[in-house]
């Protein structure tokens, strides 16, 4: 795997960006080709919020990546955050804008009244200081108080998944691949928590 990190090392964490955007490209260039099916706007919310979820998932994969396998992705950790941030706020917009066309009354009604659009407005809650405060001035200035924050990200993590399982309304099988990669990558963190105190 070393060979793997030294290939890796000349290449700047800025190129996740670029690459993040791909998914939209290809969301654009299906919907130029008329391949968003009967409902355009529910295709695109579903692609996008599906899109975030999938770059939230890669983000919790990396620790244990680096653990099991040696290969080293860190340094792309704080774009690949982002990019699912960008990918969430694009979710959200097309639900504001396109879906419910910014009608208040009925997008706090929502809100209030169906759980997966409780849970993911409070994961996309989550994600806004994690967003803001993805920078180096922000980990001088918080110190130790900026890991204990960013793992608000696991939460998002679980509310992101928990919110795809239940538009669904249903239990087919890609939610729930979702929500298990989610919570295996989760208990793999603590694994090492757990051999400590054994």
């Amino acid at each position: 795997m070393q060979r793997v990190n030294q290939a890796l090392k000349p290449i700047p964490g800025w190129v996740v960006y670029p690459l993040g955007l791909l998914p939209l490209a290809w969301l654009v260039v299906r919907g130029g080709m008329g391949d968003l099916g009967v409902d355009p706007v529910k295709e695109v919310e579903h692609s996008l919020g599906l899109t975030a979820l999938q770059f939230l998932v890669g983000g919790l994969a990396i620790t244990p990546l680096r653990r099991v396998t040696g290969v080293n992705l860190i340094r792309y950790r704080r774009a690949v955050g982002l990019v699912a941030f960008f990918y969430v706020v694009l979710h959200l917009a097309v639900w504001l804008l396109l879906d419910i066309q910014l009608r208040w009354g009925e997008i706090w009604a929502d809100i209030l009244r169906r759980p997966y659009i409780t849970i993911g407005m409070l994961g996309f809650a989550m994600m806004i200081p994690l967003a803001i405060t993805s920078n180096n001035a922000s980990i001088r200035r918080l110190g130790s108080k900026w890991r204990v924050l960013h793992r608000l990200t696991y939460v998002a993590a679980i509310a992101g998944a928990v919110h795809f399982m239940l538009v669904v309304k249903a239990w087919p099988t890609e939610p729930l691949l979702y929500l298990g990669a989610v919570v295996l990558l989760l208990a793999f963190r603590l694994l090492p928590r757990m051999r400590a105190t054994t």
